[in-house]
């Protein structure tokens, strides 16, 4: 697995479009996931998760996956399990202070967000773990907060809109223009 979590930082720019790309699929699949029901959604979408992202980069499903945030190196992989950067005792050549043999997390997550397009998002400083989303989905629940926030802005625009039905009738497209001079005549 530590193999597979080097691997996954050093190609962390191709994990976060093929993120993306997962993620614009689970928003598209929103309406399905809503008439199904989230709640029976839930566990087969968590097991594909945890398998997959178990392989790649050794995760530990906390339910509130950062792995876009920080460099596709899990922070939970961290002995201390700290989520805004290292502590300070990161032992020379970037190795752990607890497990020797294995490099900071936070130093492969640096190294991770330089090759992301959205690498920028490690300066954000991240909220604590809630531990009582462990195991659930967090592909699950960012792709539905998307969608939500989406439709929201969609019914926002619709409101306003049937607000003023008569507006667009009313009013020109563009301000009116001043009279244009007749082109049959010279100038004077």
């Amino acid at each position: 697995m530590y193999r597979a979590r080097l691997f996954a930082v050093r190609h962390a720019g191709v994990f976060e479009r093929l993120y993306q790309s997962v993620e614009r699929v689970m928003v598209a699949l929103d309406p399905l996931f809503e008439r199904i029901g989230y709640g029976r959604v839930e566990r087969p979408v968590a097991i594909v998760e945890k398998v997959v992202k178990d392989l790649l980069f050794d995760c530990k499903m906390c339910g509130q996956c950062v792995l876009s945030s920080t460099g596709m190196s899990c922070p939970m992989n961290c002995p201390k399990e700290l989520r805004n950067g290292p502590c300070g005792g990161v032992r020379p050549g970037g190795f752990c202070e607890v497990k020797p043999d294995m490099l900071c997390v936070w130093c492969e997550a640096w190294d991770g967000a330089t090759r992301m397009q959205n690498g920028s998002q490690i300066n954000e400083v991240l909220p604590p773990v809630d531990r009582s989303l462990a195991g659930s989905s967090s592909w699950l629940r960012a792709s539905r907060e998307k969608a939500t926030a989406k439709r929201d802005a969609d019914a926002a625009r619709q409101a306003l809109a049937s607000a003023f039905p008569e507006a667009r009738a009313n009013e020109p497209v563009a301000a009116p223009l001043a009279d244009e001079p007749d082109r049959r005549q010279p100038f004077k």
